[in-house]
């Protein structure tokens, strides 16, 4: 069966990838893209500094965050140019995971690869994998043919993991680094404020969320809709589909089709992170019958400022769609 979601193509396959109508991209396209490093400051960091490795950039910010003078940060996949399900490790990326103290994992199957490479460093860094921290496990058919199966590891968009992260984050670089303990808590305590902005925007979509409902084109924005409180009116079909990445059945298509002609659906929540027939055919459905779309994405652009930046603004879209 052909796979509902499919990787963006480099810009010079665009034209051959242009004369075939598939359906859902997967998280993220396929072009390449470089680490990204942070440094500390050895002069400023009252003890060592740690070298820590992120998987995604979804995590990278925040752990630049928390580390502050006191961690070395360098981020794998720092581009929404680089898929993290297809992405194969360079020399170059291997060589950054030899040196780390600390390894930061999305988990759930998101960045298997990243494990690998964690698990085949001697000496072994420390391992932290944020599924796992916060409850989420990998699902038997996690990954398969880079489906999530059974799980959704999107997990950076649900505030309450989000905070529990960044708590499991700061109890690794205290213990790694027991003297700069006072400067981790410092930069913990630092970040909360930081999240005030969003967590205020999160209450307020709460407030007004009772009776209101969305639909999306996959299933990267649900813990956030659900800690909003929306209901979500996506068919059953389409979203397994979804979560899977397969080809939707035409009557689950179809279903999803006249739920937003009905104006079953509030708002369309759409990932920009994708491409292909079928979330093209939903979104104009969408547009036809009114409803307005909110753009998401599964990684953050490479102009959207910090992690708060990038989630706010996301947000304030939602409470315009909603108000509107």
């Amino acid at each position: 069966m052909e796979t509902m979601m499919r990787r963006r193509p480099r810009p010079a396959a665009l034209a051959l990838a242009g004369a075939a109508t598939l359906a859902l991209a997967a998280c993220g396209n396929a072009d390449a893209g470089g680490p990204s490093t942070s440094a500390g400051d050895t002069d400023a960091c009252p003890g060592e500094v740690v070298d820590v490795v992120v998987s995604v950039g979804q995590w990278g910010d925040v752990v630049e965050a928390l580390g502050g003078d006191c961690a070395s940060v360098t981020t794998v996949i720092s581009s929404t140019a680089v898929d993290p399900h297809d992405f194969e490790p360079t020399t170059g990326d291997i060589a950054a995971f030899q040196e780390a103290e600390l390894v930061v994992l999305n988990g759930a199957g998101y960045d298997h690869w990243a494990e690998d490479a964690a698990t085949g460093v001697d000496p072994a860094p420390a391992v932290l994998d944020l599924a796992d921290v916060v409850g989420v496990e990998t699902g038997e058919h996690a990954d398969e043919e880079h489906g999530h199966g059974e799980v959704n590891p999107h997990i950076w968009y649900s505030p309450e993991y989000v905070q529990q992260a960044a708590e499991a984050l700061t109890a690794e670089l205290s213990e790694l680094s027991p003297d700069a303990a006072d400067h981790f808590a410092e930069r913990a305590a630092a970040w909360e404020e930081e999240l005030t902005p969003y967590l205020t925007e999160v209450e307020s979509l709460q407030a007004g969320a009772d009776g209101r409902t969305f639909a999306a084109t996959e299933s990267v924005f649900e813990y956030m809709a659900e800690a909003i409180g929306l209901t979500d009116v996506t068919p059953e079909g389409y979203r397994e589909s979804a979560s899977n990445e397969a080809e939707p059945a035409p009557g689950d298509l179809a279903a999803f089709q006249a739920a937003l002609e009905a104006g079953e659906a509030d708002v369309l929540v759409y990932n920009t992170q994708t491409e292909g027939g079928v979330p093209e055919q939903l979104r104009a459905a969408a547009e036809s019958a009114g409803v307005p779309v909110v753009e998401v994405a599964e990684s953050a652009p490479d102009d959207a400022g910090s992690f708060v930046d990038w989630q706010v603004a996301q947000l304030r879209a939602l409470s315009a769609a909603l108000q509107g």
